[in-house]
């Protein structure tokens, strides 16, 4: 299954942005965790008030 146009990996080149420092990333990561959290929290709050006022 040789379907790649690839066919050599000689001057293949990579960016790894903050790859070397691990700072950033928890701050990233930190980031992305309290945006997920925030936004369950705001579903959950939206549903139940919904709920009441449709009870």
């Amino acid at each position: 299954m040789n379907s790649s146009p690839i066919t050599t990996w000689e001057g293949a080149e990579a960016y790894f942005t903050f790859a070397d420092s691990p700072s950033v990333m928890m701050i990233i990561l930190a980031l992305a965790m309290a945006a997920t959290v925030g936004a369950v929290v705001a579903s959950v709050l939206h549903e139940n008030h919904t709920y009441i006022d449709y009870k």
